[in-house]
């Protein structure tokens, strides 16, 4: 499945919210997304970004490290439906807005949490989900300035 399928299954899976372990789990998804997403363009995507998509799947795996790995049923881990980019620009775009609204739903679980160990753990995971949207919008920032840099095609 191409990734902004998958993006945009992951942003449906999270705005449906549920109790705090459903929240998680489709975070952890999200970040599990990510990791997959800057690795696959770490190795296939325009060289330029081949540095920040590293730091994007280190950043992501760790996003996944904090929350620990949820238990899924076969064929519901999103990453590994990941079978091509598509259009890089556009992944990157919808990737950043999940992002963000996964800090943002990280945010609410921290406020309602019933323990410290689950606050902090969403603050660990917020910090990793914003530095991982950093990076997104950094490979965004690039590829536009090699936009603006190509020759222009003549009119003709």
């Amino acid at each position: 499945m191409d990734a902004v399928r998958l993006i945009v299954t992951s942003g449906r899976a999270l705005a449906a919210g549920g109790e705090v372990p459903e929240v998680l789990a489709e975070v952890w998804q999200v970040q599990a997304l990510a990791q997959a997403i800057g690795s696959r363009l770490a190795v296939y995507g325009p060289p330029e970004l081949r540095g920040e998509a590293i730091g994007l799947t280190e950043l992501a795996g760790r996003g996944c490290g904090v929350l620990g790995t949820p238990v899924l049923p076969p064929g519901e881990l999103r990453a590994a439906q990941l079978t091509e980019l598509g259009d890089a620009r556009q992944a990157l775009m919808r990737l950043g807005t999940l992002l963000g609204e996964t800090g943002i739903a990280l945010v609410g679980v921290a406020c309602a949490a019933a323990d410290e160990a689950t606050y902090w753990q969403c603050m660990e995971a917020i910090d990793a989900a914003d530095e991982s949207r950093d990076r997104v919008l950094e490979m965004l920032r690039k590829l536009a300035d090699r936009d603006a840099h190509l020759p222009q095609r003549e009119a003709g």
